[in-house]
């Protein structure tokens, strides 16, 4: 079984998000568990290739160090872009995972489009919380809370305070949902090709204390700033140590998420494809 290390959302390796790309045909969960834990990075994914030719859609799902999530974008672009690297299937690819077919296509410009489900965000608290728990936790007075699919989103006054947040975690990791994502407007006039808006993701709920690059974010994010800059295509950065951009664009009940990737290693996973003691 190969196993890759690929940094997407990025052109430069040790930038982006490290997701671990993992070319299997099993369905044993609790071993891609034990997997996604040794390999220890935000998102591992498992790509069953077996499925292609009878049906044309690709399997694949994802695991954290912790637990298996419904969507994760930058282990999707990872995963796109070590099939197209080793021609092992052609673009257009129709993931089948949790959440629904999910394509990804090459560019003919370089780079790889994602195409996933709008997830448009309501303003709204979380259940049992209150604003003020918010800015206590994250140290910045709060313009808008709002309520994802699977996240809380949190818009603050500027990137530069997103830039320099340490949030109280434990308070983050109390609140409903996947993670916690702070936003704000990156400049009034940004340059061309310049970021639109900034972003930082944190979720300890799922044992990711601060995500590097999410491209699943980027779902809410796009609808909730194309209203406020009144444009459907726009660039988002987050600005987590590591950083990396994501462009989005709105098309219908969709979002369209660009990236680049780059592999940083590439081997061969010679544990089995069992477990016989539980993961905690």
């Amino acid at each position: 079984m190969q196993l890759h290390l690929v940094d997407a959302f990025t052109s430069s390796p040790f930038t982006g998000n490290p997701a671990g790309v993992c070319l299997t045909d099993t369905d044993d969960a609790a071993w891609m568990q034990a997997v996604a834990a040794e390999v220890n990075v935000s998102e591992t994914a498992f790509v069953d290739l077996s499925t292609l030719a009878a049906t044309g859609e690709v399997g694949l799902r994802w695991f954290t160090p912790k637990v298996e999530v419904e969507i994760c974008g930058h282990a999707t672009l990872a995963s796109a872009h070590v099939l197209f690297e080793h021609g092992l299937a052609p673009s257009p690819i129709a993931f089948r995972t949790a959440s629904g077919v999910l394509r990804a296509e090459q560019l003919p410009g370089g780079g790889i489009q994602l195409d996933f489900p709008v997830d448009e965000p309501v303003s709204a608290l979380p259940d049992g919380h209150l604003a003020d728990e918010f800015a206590d936790a994250l140290g910045a007075a709060v313009v808008e809370l709002a309520r994802c699919r699977y996240d809380v989103l949190v818009e603050i006054p500027s990137a530069e305070e997103v830039r320099a947040l340490e949030p109280d975690l434990s308070v983050l990791k109390a609140a409903s949902g996947r993670g916690v994502i702070v936003t704000a407007r990156a400049e009034d006039d940004p340059a061309p090709g310049a970021p639109d808006f900034v972003s930082r993701f944190f979720a300890p709920a799922v044992g990711i204390d601060e995500d590097p690059v999410t491209g699943s974010a980027h779902c809410c994010l796009a609808p909730y700033w194309a209203k406020r800059l009144g444009r459907e295509r726009l660039v988002g950065a987050q600005l987590s140590p590591r950083g990396g951009e994501v462009g989005v664009e709105l098309a219908g009940d969709r979002v369209l998420l660009r990236g680049d990737a780059v592999t940083v290693s590439r081997g061969e996973l010679l544990a089995e494809t069992t477990v016989t003691a539980r993961v905690t």
